[in-house]
């Protein structure tokens, strides 16, 4: 538990993460105060970077702010999901876009990756969650709700996707778990279909996610 180091950012710290081998950091920093959105990296294995807080790397983001992002595959890339609903690769190495979509309407809230990183999805304020390629982006499958999700996971064994979501506190009038919709729901990855719910949320759903052994 003891704090080995401390990087100090200009706006809140939005998303983090670890590369594929452990060596790179990359975090995203929130566009507020006047301060623009950044995706920073740091290579651990040069300590004066953390020390001198000076990441090898730092990529602007003006359009619109990193609000949720992960490694891809073998740390090569990040996938980096945006306020608008856009999607799009940096580069690890370079900084420069890779590829960029938008598939969503509002804003991508979470992106989890599958097992064995080939697939990614997203949770969208749009009432979906979608399901893409890591590698080129290309929109695989959709999963429809009645409400924002705030969250999705793959399963590791099977072939099932996990949601959570539900409406924003401040539009919630009820305390009926029913109403408000504040349930996991369950679909099959392929048919897209809905085939199990989980109940007894009394507010919305923030985090979803499936245990490493899948069970």
């Amino acid at each position: 538990g003891k704090q080995l180091a401390l990087v100090k950012t200009s706006s809140a710290v939005r998303t983090c993460g670890f590369d594929f081998g452990g060596n790179i950091i990359m975090f995203s920093t929130d566009k507020q105060m006047g301060y623009q959105c950044f995706v920073s990296f740091f290579d651990l294995r040069d300590p004066s970077q953390i020390e001198n807080n000076e990441p090898y790397m730092k990529i602007p983001c003006s359009d619109s702010k990193i609000t949720s992002a992960v490694w891809g595959p073998l740390g090569e890339f990040i996938i980096a999901g945006h306020e608008n609903g856009e999607l799009n690769q940096f580069s690890a190495k370079s900084g420069e876009q890779l590829a960029n979509i938008k598939e969503h309407t509002k804003q991508i809230n979470d992106i989890q990756t599958s097992r064995d990183m080939t697939m990614f999805i997203t949770a969208s304020k749009d009432n979906t969650a979608k399901l893409f390629d890591c590698t080129t982006l290309k929109h695989l499958k959709t999963f429809r709700t009645e409400r924002p999700v705030n969250s999705a996971a793959l399963s590791p064994i099977f072939d099932h996707v996990v949601l959570g979501g539900g409406q924003e506190a401040m539009d919630v009038t009820t305390t009926s778990t029913r109403i408000g919709k504040f349930e996991a729901r369950f679909f099959h990855l392929a048919f897209e279909e809905e085939f199990g719910r989980v109940k007894g949320h009394f507010g919305p759903i923030n985090s979803v996610a499936f245990h490493p052994d899948g069970k």
